[in-house]
Formats: C-alpha cells, structure tokens, sequence
C-alpha cells in the first residue's frame, strides 16, 4: 500500500518541485501546490456533494420500497434499480469521488515526507544508504518516527555531505542540489527542518502544533455543519473521532519537522475555505432543490409536447342525453 501512494507521491512531488524551482521557498511551494492540487480536486468534491444530495433525495422513496418488499430481496432489489434509473441517480456514483481525492491527498502527504525521492528524485536505494549511514553517526540517530527520515537527512546534510560515504553515495551535482534544497526550507525566519520538540514547548516552534489543532478543528466543525445529514448517521466512535485526530495531528506535528505540521496547516486551511465555497454554493440541500426544480421543470415540458384532441363525439353524447332529459320532463 506504500508503494502506491509513494507513487502518487512521486508523481505529485512534480509538481512540487516545480513550485520549488521558480520560488525556492519550500514553504511557500507547499501553499502554491497545496492550492493547485486543491483546485484540481474541486470538481470530485462538488461531484460527491451532488451524489450525496441525490441519495437524500431518494431516502423517503426507498423506505417506502423497504417496507413495501420487506419480505422479498429480490423484488426490492428490482424495485430499486428501477428507481435509480428513473431518478438519474447512480448510488456508487460517489465512490470514485471519494477514492480519487483520498488518493491524490496521500500522496501529496508521501511528496512533502519524502521530499529526496518524490520531489529530487533521487535514487530510493541511494538515500536509503545516506540515511542509514546518518543513523550511525553519534547526535544524528533518528528519534522520531522514521516516515521523516528524509527530512531529517536534509537537515543534517550540510554536516555530513563532505564525509567519504556521503561523497561516495551522492554526485556533486546531487549534492549541491540537497543544499539548495535545505535552503529553502527556511520561511521568514522559520526553519521547517526544525522539530519544535527539540525546541522546547515555549518556543515560537510550538504555535505549529498548536496552529495545526485549531486548522483541523475549524475545517472539521465546517464539514459537520454542510453535511449534517451524514454525520447524524455516523456512529459515536467516528464522531470521537473527529476530535482525537486533531490531538494527535499536534502531537506528530510536535514531533517531527516542522514542514510536516506546517503541510498539515496549509491542508486544513485551504480545506476550510473550500468548505466554505461548497457551503455557500453546493450544499446537498441547494442540488436537491435545484434537482427537484429540475424534474418539475421536465414535467411541464412534456406535459405541454402532449397536443390537445378535440373530441366532439363526447359533446354529441352529451348533447343527446340532455335531450332525453328534456323529454322526460315533457
């Protein structure tokens, strides 16, 4: 599973890098290619709030069904299809919508956690060997979690790159490339190779963590109130969820270099304004009304391709029944 998202990680650090090129700013790279990323993924998320509306708008229609053909599977079933058909609605319509982006997000997370391989692109068995190599050099044994290892052999590189391993591993193109590179993790005065647990917690470090918690919390409470339908139907735990994830994102984020937290930060945010354009534009609420005015719409426009029959034999009866009426009374 690593494999894949590494590379999608790999493809994506293209971009990155590219960002990279023209602004030598790794921090100011991660925004712009945050951004960009985020814009081509617009249309899945607008895709998966039409399906979501779509699902709602049948919820009524397939309860009725359920009870109708409680006892026959195979009939509900039929009955079912038959719906989603007339409806236009296509219930695993939203899947994709969903694994795609879920996709591209894991790897722009593996492109900023292994910048070396994903963003240079340098050969993976080549950092491997600097990295192990860096773990056996006293002061620079890794203490965090190994996912930011690559991270951390950038931030020790300029130290290292003149030992005879190093040399032997890296060409001296490579090499001058790792240290620009280094350098330009440095963002209006903030170092984001810098783990903020190295730093105390009173350092200005530990706003990272403690930015990445408020971003992911303010993003989350967004997505609870667009989608209010579906989270009423989740269970306790993923709701519970929704809280401890942002604890633990700051926990990491205290613990590893602070581009990862700041990744993480920009993420959230531009989530949360992009939760705001889908709650002020595309909420399920505003496709089913749209939709629901849609199939009124249609309606009307069959209703008048139906062309108007003058019948005058039903007159003729008419007529004659009155007339029989009026001898009657005669």
């Amino acid at each position: 599973m690593a494999n894949i998202f590494g590379f999608f990680g790999s493809i994506l650090g293209y971009v990155l890098w590219a960002a990279f090129y023209f602004l030598k700013d790794f921090g100011l790279s991660i925004v712009v290619f945050t951004i960009v990323i985020r814009l081509i993924l617009f249309p899945f998320t607008v895709k998966q709030q039409k399906s979501m509306a779509g699902t709602m708008r049948l919820q009524r229609k397939q309860k009725e069904l359920q009870e109708k053909y409680a006892n026959n599977k195979v009939k509900l079933q039929e009955e079912m299809n038959k719906l989603y058909e007339k409806e236009g609605v296509k219930p695993m319509g939203g899947c994709l919508t969903m694994i795609v982006p879920l996709l591209v997000m894991l790897g722009i997370f593996y492109a900023v956690a292994y910048p070396l391989t994903n963003t240079l692109h340098l050969n993976s068995d080549t950092v491997n060997s600097a990295v192990a190599y860096m773990n056996t050099i006293p002061g620079y044994t890794i203490t965090t979690n190994a996912t930011y290892q690559q991270i951390e052999l950038i931030r020790v590189f300029p130290s290292i790159m003149n030992t005879e391993t190093i040399q032997g591993l890296f060409s001296a193109a490579d090499c001058q490339q790792i240290i620009d590179f280094a350098n330009g993790f440095n963002m209006m005065g903030i170092n984001l190779l810098t783990i903020p647990k190295d730093m105390g917690i009173f350092s200005w470090y530990s706003l990272i963590p403690v930015l990445c918690f408020i971003s992911y919390v303010g993003s989350q409470f967004v997505m609870q109130k667009i989608n209010k339908a579906q989270m009423a139907q989740q269970q306790g735990c993923l709701k519970v969820m929704l809280y401890v994830m942002p604890l633990f994102t700051a926990y990491i984020a205290y613990t590893v270099p602070a581009a990862v937290g700041f990744y993480w930060i920009c993420s959230s945010v531009i989530a949360f304004i992009q939760s705001l354009v889908i709650a002020k534009f595309f909420t399920p609420v505003s496709f089913t009304a749209k939709e629901e005015a849609r199939h009124i719409a249609l309606m009307e426009l069959n209703e008048a391709k139906v062309p108007y029959v003058y019948s005058p034999v039903e007159q003729k009866t008419s007529s004659k029944s009155n007339g029989n009426g009026k001898k009657k009374k005669k």
